[in-house]
Parts: structure tokens; sequence; C-alpha cells
């Protein structure tokens, strides 16, 4: 740094500061930097209040800091100081709240679950439950299983039925009395009422393997017999 001073004859001359001297900001600036690095670039309350302190210290004196300001200053520490904690403790929560979630969990391995869209998995030959929920009263009601491959092997005409939630199990067998092997099957619906026909939803029940968290999203995930998963918020229903 520089300064020029002029005499009377208007001769100049320069003169150099020494490298050792600092100005307040360089000096105040310092300080801050030491005061955050200090704590691994985190400010905690120590770390804030000597900072504020070394800010009051190299304030301007002829324009200080207002009151206003420095309650201001120390009421937004605060909030963030509390909302820090706040997130921290949540954290901690949701971490053990997973854990007896998981513990809960393992309790439906080996039960049945309700799961939508009609998919029937047969395993070991055992029959496949289901149910049919009717808004209305319905004239006529027909169920229809598909193999695999989405070929029709069984038909079953149910008549009419009263609003409410219709209950089947199919046995496992095509229309001629053949047991099919295990694998995925799919159960469609269809009624009619006023010689209009509709198609209704169908939901199965299915035997839990395991269960496993998305590491992601924290979310439950049940894994059936077949290997495909269902999250655990979506389960209606549990059976034996």
């Amino acid at each position: 740094m520089t300064t020029t001073a002029t005499g009377a004859a208007n001769s100049t001359s320069t003169y150099t500061l020494p490298s050792t001297i600092k100005t307040t900001t360089q000096a105040k600036q310092e300080q801050e930097n030491a005061i955050l690095n200090g704590n691994g670039g985190e400010m905690g309350q120590n770390a804030f209040l000597t900072l504020f302190t070394t800010q009051l210290k190299n304030q301007n004196p002829l324009d200080p800091m207002q009151n206003e300001a420095f309650v201001a200053q120390l009421a937004q520490f605060s909030q963030l100081e509390a909302t820090t904690k706040m997130s921290t403790n949540l954290e901690t929560l949701v971490g053990s709240l997973s854990g007896q979630q998981l513990s809960t969990a393992s309790s439906l391995i080996g039960k049945s679950i309700a799961i939508p869209d009609g998919k029937a998995i047969l395993n070991n030959s055992e029959a496949v439950s289901g149910s049919v929920a009717l808004g209305s009263d319905v004239d006529s009601m027909t169920l229809k299983v598909y193999a695999p491959d989405g070929t029709l092997i069984r038909t079953g005409e149910i008549g009419a039925q009263k609003a409410g939630e219709f209950a089947f199990a199919w046995d496992g067998k095509d229309q001629n009395g053949q047991q099919m092997a295990d694998g995925v099957y799919r159960i469609a619906a269809t009624t009619t009422k006023f010689g209009k026909s509709s198609t209704v939803p169908v939901t199965t029940m299915a035997k839990v393997s395991s269960v496993t968290t998305d590491p992601a999203t924290k979310d439950m995930k049940i894994q059936l017999m077949d290997g495909s998963t269902v999250s655990m918020s979506t389960i209606a229903r549990i059976g034996n």
C-alpha cells in the first residue's frame, strides 16, 4: 500500500507501508476466516459469539451498530441453531422408526396380503383367494382366469349379486379340472346390469416371502412369492 505527500514546493514523495501492517478490514476478515476454519467451516454458538464480538470491535465508531440490528442478528442465529438441532433430532427419529418398522414388517413373512389388479400367484398348488367389491347390485358376474401367457384357462359364471364384497377362491385348476403349474396368473371380473357390461377390480391374496427397505426413499417393500414387491403403505388387508 502506498501514500503520496505533497510539499510546499509542489514536490512529491512516495512512502510504502510495511507489509506487516494490516488495515482494519483485513484484520477483521482474517479473524473471521480463522474462526470458521477452526470449526470445519461450520459456525457454532461460540464461533458466532466470537465473530460477533470481533464485528463490534471493528465497527465504525461514527456509525455504530443499532440495538435493533444487534438483537436481529442474535435472533436469526438462535432460530438457525434451533432449526439445525430439530433437523438432527428428526433424522434420529426417522432412523429409529425405520428400524422399528422393519421389525414389525418381518412378522408378515409367511402371511398373505391383499394385492390389486387381480394378480394371482399360484404357489405349491395352493388355492388363490380374492374378492370383488360391488358398488351396486348386478344382474350377473363372470370371473375369468388367464395363464401367464395370457391364455384364458377358466371361466366361472357367478350370476346375480348384491352390492358389497364378493369373496371367491380359485383352486389352481383349468376348465377341464387339470392342475396348473405354479406361476403368476390373472383373474378378471366383469358384471352386467341392465344389459350393460362393466369391468370391476379384483383383489387377490398373496404370501409374503421377505421385507426390505428402499435405501433411497426409506420406504418399506414387501416381497411376494413371485419375486415382485409392493409398498407396505399400499397393504389394505392381511390374512393368514
